[in-house]
C-alpha cells in the first residue's frame, strides 16, 4: 500500500467512500453499549463518525493525512469529537486491551503484514469487548464485483480467525453486499474477549 497513491486518491475526489457507515458495522454493533472504539484504517472516517454520533469515544487511525484531514473537517461540521491518528498500520501498535470495540474494514495489506495487523487489532480489545473485521473475500475475484483484483491482497474469514488468539469467534464467514455493479462477496469475522479474561 502506497501512502502517496492513497493521498492522491483522497485528494482527487470529495469523498472516495460513501458518507454512510458500512452496513455490516450497523447490523453487527446495534446491540452494543457505547464505549471506547478503535477504527483501524479509518480512511475519511465514515464509520468512526457514525460511531461517535452514537456516543462512542473513537480513535480513528489511517496512514493518509489527506483522509484524516477530511475526517476532521466532517467531524467539526457534525459537531462530534474523534481522536485522529496519522499512522501506518504496518507499524502502529495500539494500547492493549483498551477498546470495547475494534473495527477493521477493507484493509488489504499483503502478507506478511496482514496477520500481524489482525493480531494487534485483537490485542487492543478490552475484556468483554468486540473485534469486527470485514474485507473483500478471496472468492469475490471469481464470484463477485469490485475490490482488489490481486488474489494476494484478499483473504477469507478463516484466515482472520486462524490468526487471532484469546478471543471467542462469534461469526466467521462470507456475507453478500449489494452494490450498484452487482453483488460483492465479503469476509466477516466478529469475535469477543471474555469479560473474565485476565
Amino acid at each position: 500500500m502506497n501512502h502517496d497513491v492513497w493521498n492522491t486518491r483522497y485528494s482527487d475526489r470529495e469523498l472516495v467512500w460513501s458518507a454512510e457507515p458500512n452496513q455490516f458495522l450497523v447490523s453487527e454493533i446495534e446491540n452494543l453499549t457505547a464505549g471506547r472504539a478503535l477504527d483501524f484504517g479509518a480512511g475519511e472516517g465514515r464509520n468512526a463518525l457514525w460511531l461517535a454520533e452514537r456516543g462512542w469515544q473513537v480513535t480513528a487511525v489511517d496512514f493518509s493525512d489527506v483522509a484524516i484531514g477530511k475526517g476532521k473537517r466532517i467531524a467539526e461540521h457534525r459537531g462530534v469529537e474523534i481522536e485522529w491518528v496519522v499512522a501506518d498500520l504496518q507499524t502502529y501498535v495500539p494500547p492493549e486491551r483498551s477498546f470495547d470495540l475494534v473495527i477493521e474494514f477493507y484493509i488489504h495489506i499483503p502478507e506478511p503484514w496482514r496477520p500481524e495487523i489482525w493480531v494487534r487489532a485483537a490485542d487492543a480489545v478490552a475484556n468483554g469487548g468486540t473485534l469486527l473485521v470485514v474485507g473483500h473475500d478471496l472468492s469475490n475475484l471469481d464470484r463477485g464485483v469490485g475490490g482488489p483484483q490481486n488474489p494476494a491482497a484478499l483473504f477469507t474469514a478463516q484466515d482472520v480467525a486462524n490468526s487471532i488468539e484469546g478471543l471467542d469467534i462469534l461469526k466467521a464467514g462470507q456475507v453478500v453486499r449489494q452494490t450498484e455493479s452487482g453483488a460483492a462477496i465479503d469476509s466477516l469475522v466478529r469475535a469477543q474477549r471474555s469479560s473474565k479474561t485476565r
